[in-house]
C-alpha cells in the first residue's frame, strides 16, 4: 500500500488506494445525509434508488485519475437523475469533489470540460428542486464553490509542477556535481600518473646509464664506479621522496590534519638540480634564460619543470652528450626549448615514435592551451618546444 521508502523521506500511500479511500468517505457521507436529511414539501422520499445514486455520485472518485471523463460523466448522470427525482440530500459534495480531482490530476482541457460541464449540472440540479427550498443565494453559492474547487485544483496542480521542476532541476544539478567531481578525480588521476612517469622514467634513465658505467668500470676504475653507484643511490633516492609524496597526495584528504606535510612539487626553481642529476648520466645540460624571470602559477611551474625533465630523460636514453635548455619569459606566456646535439642521428626517429613521454609532455602543454612540438633537427639530435600560456591559467 506503500511506496519504498527513499532518501529517509515517509513512505506515500499509493494514489489508487488514497482515491478509494477518498470516494469511500463521499459514499458515507452521502448516505449519514440521506439517512439524517428530513424531506422538505415537494421531495421525494428516500428509496433503495436514493442509496444506488449516492454510490454513483461518489465513487467515480477512485478512478478519476486513469479516466477522468469516464467519471465525470457517471456522476453529473447520477447527479441529474438525483436532482430529477426530488430526494432530499444535496448531491454537490462530491461533484466538488470530483471536480477538484480532476482539475488537479487530468489535463487542462479535461479540466476546462470538467468546469463547465460540472458548472451546467449543478446549475439544472438547484433550479429543479421545488419552490422555497432554494433562492438565488444558494445558486450563486453553488456557482461560487464550483469555480473555487476548480481553482483550488488548478493552483495545486501548478504548484506541483513546479516543484516537480525545481526537484528535476536539483537532481540535474546534483548529477552534474557528481559529474564534475568524477572529472576532478579522473583528470588528477592522469596528472598523478603523468608526474609518476616522469619521475620514475627519468630516475630509471639515470640509473641505467650509471650502472653501466659501474659495471663496466668497476674492475679497471673502481673510483669511478663508485662515483656512478653514488648518483645511483641519490637519483634513486629523489625518485623515492618524489614517489612518496604522490602517493601521499592519493592517501590524504585535502582536509586530513594528521596527513604528513608533504614537500612541494618540484618546479623551475629546481631545474638546477635536474641538470646536476643529468650530469650523473652523462649529459651535460646548460640553461638560458631569456627575458626577466616573472612568477608563473604553480600549475604552469611543475608542467614546465616536468617537460624539461622528460626532453632530458629522452635525450640521456636517445641523444647526445650535450642538451640546452631555453626558458623564455614573456608578460603571458612561457616559452621551454630543450635540444640536444646528436652528430650520430641516434634520435630523431625513434623519438618521434616515442611511447608515454611525448604523449605525457604533450597532454600538460593542452592543459593550457598551448602549443607542443617535438621533431629532429638537421644534422642530428633532436628539439622540443613547448609554449605555455599563463595570463589566464588557474593554479
Amino acid at each position: 500500500m506503500r511506496t519504498p521508502t527513499r532518501n529517509g523521506r515517509r513512505p506515500r500511500v499509493r494514489p489508487d488506494v488514497f482515491d478509494a479511500v477518498v470516494a469511500g468517505v463521499l459514499v458515507a457521507w452521502m448516505v449519514l445525509s440521506i439517512l439524517t436529511k428530513t424531506a422538505e414539501p415537494g421531495q421525494h422520499a428516500n428509496t433503495v434508488w436514493t442509496y444506488l445514486l449516492a454510490v454513483g455520485l461518489s465513487a467515480p472518485y477512485a478512478v478519476h485519475r486513469r479516466h477522468p471523463m469516464i467519471a465525470l460523466t457517471v456522476l453529473l448522470a447520477a447527479l441529474l437523475a438525483f436532482a430529477l427525482g426530488g430526494y432530499a440530500a444535496f448531491p454537490g459534495v462530491s461533484a466538488f469533489a470530483l471536480l477538484f480531482g480532476i482539475a488537479l490530476h487530468a489535463d487542462r482541457r479535461q479540466a476546462l470540460t470538467a468546469l463547465l460541464a460540472t458548472a451546467a449540472a449543478l446549475t439544472v440540479a438547484v433550479l429543479v428542486q421545488p419552490s422555497g427550498i432554494v433562492d438565488r443565494a444558494s445558486l450563486i453559492s453553488t456557482a461560487l464553490a464550483t469555480l473555487v474547487c476548480w481553482l483550488g485544483g488548478q493552483n495545486l496542480r501548478q504548484r506541483r509542477a513546479r516543484w516537480a521542476a525545481l526537484r528535476a532541476q536539483n537532481a540535474r544539478l546534483e548529477r552534474e556535481r557528481e559529474e564534475r567531481a568524477r572529472r576532478a578525480v579522473t583528470e588528477e588521476r592522469l596528472r598523478i600518473a603523468r608526474e609518476l612517469h616522469d619521475v620514475v622514467a627519468h630516475a630509471m634513465s639515470v640509473i641505467a646509464v650509471q650502472s653501466g658505467v659501474a659495471n663496466h668500470l668497476i674492475d679497471t676504475q673502481p673510483g669511478t664506479a663508485r662515483e656512478a653507484l653514488a648518483a645511483i643511490e641519490s637519483t634513486s633516492r629523489s625518485a623515492l621522496v618524489e614517489m612518496r609524496q604522490l602517493l601521499g597526495v592519493l592517501r590524504h584528504d585535502d582536509g586530513d590534519t594528521g596527513a604528513p606535510a608533504l614537500a612541494p612539487a618540484p618546479g623551475l626553481a629546481d631545474v638546477g638540480g635536474l641538470i646536476r642529476q643529468v650530469a650523473d648520466g652523462g649529459l651535460d645540460a646548460t640553461v638560458r634564460v631569456q627575458g626577466p624571470a616573472v612568477a608563473v602559477p604553480p600549475g604552469v611551474d611543475r608542467s614546465a619543470y616536468r617537460i624539461v625533465q622528460e626532453a632530458l630523460t629522452n635525450a640521456i636514453k636517445h641523444g647526445g652528450p650535450r642538451a640546452e635548455i631555453l626558458l623564455a619569459y614573456s608578460d603571458s606566456d612561457l616559452t621551454i626549448e630543450v635540444t640536444n646535439d646528436d652528430p650520430a642521428g641516434r634520435g630523431g626517429p625513434r623519438l618521434v615514435n616515442a611511447g608515454h613521454g611525448i604523449i605525457g609532455m604533450r597532454e600538460r602543454v593542452a592543459v593550457y592551451g598551448g602549443e607542443f612540438s617535438a621533431s629532429p633537427r638537421p644534422g642530428g639530435g633532436f628539439r622540443v618546444a613547448a609554449r605555455l600560456p599563463f595570463a589566464n591559467s588557474g593554479p
